[in-house]
């Protein structure tokens, strides 16, 4: 009969382990008593990849779990390139968008704009090339009225958001005891100006109310700005062009184009510049859509092409945008050939733009024809998207491709080719997030916010992207790209 384990055996010995003489061995290298008690204890422990199972699971809850969840979100991710238009387009009367796209760009960001508070100092000058020294910008968390007027400019119409500045603005200078005088009536940049003066001398009340100023000063310098006066001339045009492309083929329409492009000693302060042009290019390519090439079609890209070239090299200083699409940074290395093949590039991807949506069988157009009592018009997609997803009739979505998470899932993907099969549908849940990759503007934010408030009120809506885009911003990320820094201000 053996002896009881860790008693010593009859000649004083320990009887042999149990796991025999290997087990033996290893006994003899590691040790006995306090070392084998530590390592019992360490071959006890679960091991790392088991804490970082648990840890997985934690994050990534299982399917069955996802299933009896009570909050429930639907994404919904919708391309840029589907519709250009909306993003260089000037459809939307926003204060708001019309001052991230014509102040200069705060150095560091990409949605923060320069704002000049030149007006809330001494100095004054006429000269109206001077740089900002110390500018001031948008972003005012602190400043509770500053919030709520930033509020009114994405939300309210042009004429109503100036008019909510100018209420701000007085009832600041009546809580600093300023001799402001209250005019009723259309409010214009200079009875803002006016007012925003009375502060310049104050410094506690310009301390106070220093982020509520520096939005009245970027909605004065928006309103005065050239580019504001040349908002409402592309806008009609986009309109003409609406009508246009219905009426004629795409070569009549670029020949009507030709003779816009200006070179820069004939263009007046009205005429479009080459950076304006191109806005218009997407425009026309991106509402268009699917087109037949043709010889006709060739020959008059080449004319556009042609004149662009031209307009580009007389150009006597390229702006920024035009030195990051021809690769230049002066006009000394701007050549021809250069030009040249930086428009051919351009060409080449306006083509791209009008087969984006050839695949697409409900959203493959975002012009609305019209007909004999209305004038065509555009329709966004992302607007399309939206009124699909708060249809009452919840219709299966025909081009809402559903992103199958689980076996279930996945199962009723495939059977929906053979049988009937109800799959989930975006507006399934009380939260609908709506991802524009590319960027999104902020009319089309404001659209999404009205179209859920008056088709599905009880659904809570996040409209995220990787960028807050103008027209021109746009372009360069059409155009010319940066990979090397990449825009993700999301």
């Amino acid at each position: 009969m053996a002896p009881p384990a860790g008693r010593a055996g009859p000649a004083g010995q320990r009887p042999p382990p149990p796991g025999g003489p290997g087990r033996a061995a290893r006994d003899s290298l590691v040790g006995s008593g306090r070392g084998r008690a530590a390592l019992g204890r360490a071959a006890a422990m679960p091991k790392p990849p088991a804490r970082e199972d648990r840890r997985r699971r934690r994050r990534f809850p299982s399917p069955a779990a996802r299933r009896t969840a009570t909050n429930k979100a639907s994404v919904v991710f919708v391309d840029r390139t589907l519709d250009l238009a909306g993003a260089v387009g000037h459809h939307g009367d926003n204060l708001a968008e019309k001052i991230l796209s014509v102040l200069p760009k705060l150095p560091g960001h990409k949605t923060d704009v320069m704002v000049n508070m030149v007006e809330l100092t001494a100095l004054q000058t006429t000269d109206e090339t001077y740089s900002i020294i110390a500018p001031g910008c948008l972003a005012q968390p602190n400043d509770p009225a500053a919030k709520a007027l930033w509020e009114s400019f994405m939300n309210l119409k042009q004429k109503e958001a100036v008019m909510e500045a100018r209420r701000h603005l007085v009832e600041a200078a009546s809580r600093e005891n300023l001799p402001i005088k209250m005019s009723m009536g259309r409010v214009t940049p200079e009875q803002l100006s006016s007012y925003i003066k009375l502060f310049r001398n104050n410094l506690k009340a310009l301390e106070n109310h220093c982020g509520l100023l520096q939005l009245v000063l970027a909605t004065v310098q928006t309103l005065k700005h050239p580019q504001t006066s040349k908002w409402d001339n592309f806008l009609a045009f986009e309109r003409l062009l609406l009508q246009t492309i219905g009426e004629s083929e795409m070569p009549s329409v670029l020949n009507q184009l030709l003779p816009m492009i200006k070179s820069y000693n004939e263009r007046t302060k009205d005429d479009y510049t080459c950076e304006d042009f191109l806005v218009l290019l997407v425009y026309i390519y991106s509402v268009v859509g699917e087109i037949e090439s043709g010889k006709e079609l060739d020959a008059a890209e080449e004319e556009v092409k042609k004149a662009l070239v031209k307009a580009i090299c007389d150009e006597p200083e390229p702006s920024p945008l035009l030195q990051k699409i021809t690769g230049c940074d002066s006009l000394l290395n701007l050549t021809s050939q250069k030009a040249t093949d930086a428009v051919d590039s351009i060409f080449q991807s306006l083509r791209d733009i009008t087969r984006v949506r050839m695949h697409m069988k409900q959203f493959n157009s975002i012009r609305n024809p019209g007909s004999n009592t209305n004038q065509a018009s555009y329709k966004p997609l992302l607007k399309q998207v939206m009124e699909e997803i708060c249809n009452p009739d919840r219709l299966d979505p025909v081009d809402i491709e559903h992103m199958s998470s689980g076996l279930t899932d996945l199962l009723k993907t495939g059977f929906s080719m053979f049988m009937k099969v109800n799959r989930p549908h975006p507006g399934d849940h009380p939260l609908l997030i709506i991802f524009m990759v590319g960027g999104v503007s902020v009319s089309e934010v404001k659209m999404v916010k009205d179209l859920v408030a008056t088709h599905k009120p009880g659904t809570q809506v996040i409209v995220l992207s990787s960028a807050l885009l103008t027209p021109h911003s746009a372009v360069e990320l059409l155009f010319a790209p940066d990979h090397l820094q990449p825009d993700t201000d999301i």
